[in-house]
């Protein structure tokens, strides 16, 4: 049951840094939402089988925390990634003088 609530946080933190970073137009709505709820039960898997206890508080921290870093990463990079191949797509098309 923790780890439905872990990836539901996951979730919504993905949904947030989704809201909260620049290029929108860019990528998918939920791709921040998908990627937070899976780092989310990854982290939450690799760290009950390290030992840590589910009532422990470090864990939801950890888990929560890192998923969303992990979303905040991607949708940065996949937003900047594509603002830049738009941008010299745009350059190569002005050259043909389409």
């Amino acid at each position: 049951m923790e780890l439905l609530f872990a990836v539901l946080g996951g979730i919504l933190i993905g949904a947030v840094a989704h809201v909260v970073l620049p290029w929108h137009g860019t990528r998918g709505v939920l791709v921040g939402p998908s990627v937070g709820g899976t780092a989310a039960a990854v982290l939450w898997e690799a760290l009950t089988w390290a030992g840590w206890r589910y009532d422990g508080g470090w864990i939801w921290v950890v888990a929560l925390v890192g998923a969303g870093v992990v979303a905040l990463v991607v949708e940065w990079v996949l937003g900047r990634r594509r603002a830049a191949q738009d941008s010299d797509f745009f350059e190569r098309l002005k050259a043909q003088g389409a």
